[in-house]
């Protein structure tokens, strides 16, 4: 699943700095990005390092995707 806008080679800190409603969707699949104080993983790791089962992965994406779709970026 791609991200859109090219976020995916983005730093989860900056994606949630400038998108913070993927901070709460991660949060809302228990993903604590938004607490952590690195913050270096990049967009498209995040989800799958934590070993979540692909559909529950390809869920995450959409979710994230339409955010982005609705806030017009």
């Amino acid at each position: 699943m791609a991200i859109s806008l090219k976020l995916g080679d983005t730093a989860i800190k900056d994606v949630i700095e400038k998108y913070p409603e993927i901070g709460k969707i991660l949060d809302k699949h228990k993903i604590g990005c938004t607490t952590c104080k690195v913050g270096i993983c990049k967009l498209k790791d995040v989800v799958r390092i934590h070993y979540l089962p692909k559909e529950q992965e390809e869920i995450i994406f959409n979710e994230i995707n339409n955010s982005l779709k609705q806030g017009g970026r």
